[in-house]
């Protein structure tokens, strides 16, 4: 019988604390926060074209350091295809990149409704 007292007052203890936190759901946020008052979307957005610039920029380096692999090989096989590997990778983080950016720029144009001029 205690058992079952301490869960109903722990149960309408919560609901206690859980009826502000359902009143605040209306809250806007004061002025000269310095908080983002951007959209969702445009945040995600954003973290993704950083996220792909990144990308982008590592993957071009891969393909410099992979080219200098490849005229450093002086004839050795092994390293020759292991440049000629690091090459395609190289290529196809460049490839993964811009059809990234492709989708984001589509997923923008079909969110925002817009249309083509």
């Amino acid at each position: 019988m205690k058992e079952k007292m301490k869960i109903v007052a722990m149960h309408i203890v919560s609901a206690l604390f859980l009826v502000p936190a359902a009143a605040l759901a209306q809250f806007n946020p004061p002025g000269g926060t310095n908080l983002p008052q951007a959209s969702i979307f445009s945040i995600i957005q954003n973290i993704m074209f950083y996220l792909l610039a990144i990308l982008g920029f590592v993957a071009v380096i891969g393909f410099v350091v992979s080219g200098i692999l490849y005229l450093v090989a002086a004839g050795d096989e092994d390293a020759q295809a292991r440049a000629k590997r690091a090459m395609i990778y190289s290529i196809t983080g460049v490839i993964v990149g811009l059809a990234g950016l492709v989708v984001l720029y589509a997923a923008q144009r079909l969110l925002a409704g817009q249309t083509q001029a």
